[in-house]
């Protein structure tokens, strides 16, 4: 009866780990789509015009998904690598997640993912929300400059419209869907009435996720059309009077993809040529500078949200905007950290929040960032002791009832992990990143098999000669007692996740590649609670057959 009794609730218990990993993975990735900036509510307000622009019109490519080595390569993109020679040329560092609508917010807001307000991940076209903070298109709208946007239609819902005066968007993604973006934007360029225009061309970020990746040849060749359209665009400009600023918005991994942290995805090209340019290498910048720098060019004001600096290294600007440009700097990240502290509940020194032009950007993004980590702390600190207790109690009950066989479970445990990387390793996604993600099926689908798969070859070297020929009871117990130790086991990426971010992001995004892996453990965990209670019923039932067959013998 007593071992009946543990059986019993053993197999409740399996069942609330299968459910629960189930539920809680459902929400984590929900939760992670619907995070909105702690600012969304209390955007800051806008600050005043930098002076005149610099240039008659500046022009913004954006060719998605271009990886920075694809950019170098001169076979591939001549009239990029041409354009370089007269511009000011930077490798760009961006940050995670490296999805594009976090990378578009950044670089029309100036603000990091975590701040800017676009979608941290990417979703549909009618979920797409509204940026709610300060961008290039806004600021130009209230500076009477004429805007336009030809490219993908999640533009159509990220940029509010009444900051449009015209537009093209498309659902397309390749290279026939980037021809009509260029279709729409050319006469544009030939009226010279617009002087602020956005082009988007997306076959690139296209080859990277349906044609192979960036080591397929049709990468090259997606890379080489969307250079030839730069040669287009670049024919209708003047340099001598335009500015044309050439960028990506991520980059992709070998097998293409993008989402995460991986060095390929976070690194961008960054051109910028024309009137008032300064020519040369600039080594590296950050994404946050561009919308800044692009500001100044067009003489509005620095997008209130804006986490970056002027570049005005590569700029000639007139006295004028080089007189204003330290104090409406100073004015826009003082309203910007106030905004930011207050929203997440955080206090700092008053003089720290002051506007002093003698301060630059990132002395005020310092106090920002040490507000943000004394929540952080405050949180984390609180979420350790509840594990420290949590761990101390685990190892007492441990202790007090150890499950028997525990050494060997343990080796057990060890052996499924092993067999579960190498599959996913060698025959699944290769990166432990978002950037390895294809869709939901393969993420699920692809690494629940790979945890079945594992859990029943550890079943079987573990313990089908001595549980199984034990009998049954003691099969289903052992079994049972091992598919919960290696599941409480498994689930130490998505305690690590809950200690160090919190269960769901509140008001910070959490540690991406932390979120990744413990998403796939609880993955892991759901397939190992259904597994479990297959692996306990086939040991049991091929120890009734084995008794049977003893009896039969016996008897005979």
């Amino acid at each position: 009866m007593k071992h009946s009794l543990r059986l019993v609730f053993g197999i409740i218990f399996c069942i609330l780990f299968a459910v629960s990993a189930l539920v809680l993975a459902l929400q984590m990735m929900d939760n992670i789509y619907v995070f909105r900036s702690p600012l969304h509510d209390t955007p800051p307000i806008p600050g005043r015009s930098l002076g005149e622009a610099t240039a008659r019109r500046v022009v913004f490519v954006l060719v998605d998904g271009l990886r920075y080595d694809t950019s170098l390569k001169e076979e591939v993109m001549p009239v990029l690598n041409g354009l370089r020679s007269q511009s000011a040329s930077a490798e760009m560092v961006s940050k995670p997640p490296t999805f594009s609508t976090p990378g578009y917010g950044v670089l029309l807001t100036g603000a990091w993912p975590y701040l800017s307000d676009a979608p941290a991940f990417n979703v549909g076209y009618e979920d797409t929300p509204v940026l709610t903070q300060d961008n290039l298109f806004s600021a130009a709208k209230r500076q009477g400059l004429k805007t336009a946007v030809s490219g993908y239609y999640w533009f159509e819902k990220l940029i509010p419209q009444d900051a449009l005066d015209t537009s093209f968007f498309t659902p397309g993604e390749d290279n026939a869907a980037d021809r009509a973006v260029m279709d729409a934007a050319l006469p544009w360029l030939d009226q010279e009435e617009y002087q602020f225009i956005l082009i988007h061309l997306d076959q690139v970020d296209y080859a990277g996720h349906h044609e192979g990746g960036a080591r397929d040849p049709n990468w090259d060749a997606a890379a080489a059309r969307a250079d030839a359209m730069l040669g287009e665009i670049l024919a209708e400009l003047d340099l001598t009077q335009d500015v044309l600023f050439v960028c990506s918005d991520h980059g992709h991994i070998d097998r293409g993809g993008h989402g995460g942290n991986d060095t390929d995805t976070l690194s961008e090209p960054f051109l910028l040529a024309g009137v008032n340019v300064i020519a040369g290498n600039y080594g590296e910048v950050e994404m946050v500078d561009v919308a800044p720098t692009l500001a100044v060019i067009l003489g509005t004001n620095l997008p209130a949200s804006s986490q970056g600096r002027v570049l005005t290294e590569m700029l000639n600007l007139p006295d004028a905007v080089l007189q204003n440009l330290p104090e409406e700097t100073a004015r826009q990240q003082s309203k910007l950290l106030t905004a930011y502290v207050a929203a997440i509940g955080q206090k700092i020194n008053v003089e720290d929040s002051v506007m002093d032009a003698q301060r630059d950007v990132a002395d005020y993004q310092k106090t920002l960032n040490e507000a943000r980590m004394v929540r952080l702390l405050r949180e984390r600190l609180l979420r350790f002791a509840m594990g420290a207790v949590l761990l101390v109690a685990g190892l007492f009950l441990l202790k007090r009832w150890p499950p028997a066989g525990l050494w060997w479970m343990l080796v057990g445990v060890v052996l499924y992990s092993l067999l579960f990387h190498m599959y996913y390793l060698v025959f699944g996604m290769n990166t432990y990143s978002y950037s390895a993600v294809p869709g939901e099926t393969e993420l699920i689908g692809g690494n629940g098999l790979a945890a079945l798969i594992a859990l029943f070859l550890t079943g079987f070297m573990l313990g089908w000669r001595n549980w199984v020929n034990n009998g049954a009871m003691y099969a289903a117990q052992r079994y049972l007692q091992f598919t919960l130790v290696l599941i409480l086991l498994t689930a130490i990426p998505f305690y690590s996740h809950v200690l160090w971010s919190g269960l769901f992001a509140t008001w910070t995004l959490p540690a991406i590649n932390l979120h990744f892996l413990a998403l796939l453990s609880l993955i892991q965990i759901l397939f190992l609670g259904v597994g479990g209670l297959i692996l306990m019923s086939v040991a049991a039932y091929m120890a009734r057959r084995i008794q049977y067959k003893q009896r039969a013998k016996t008897i005979a």
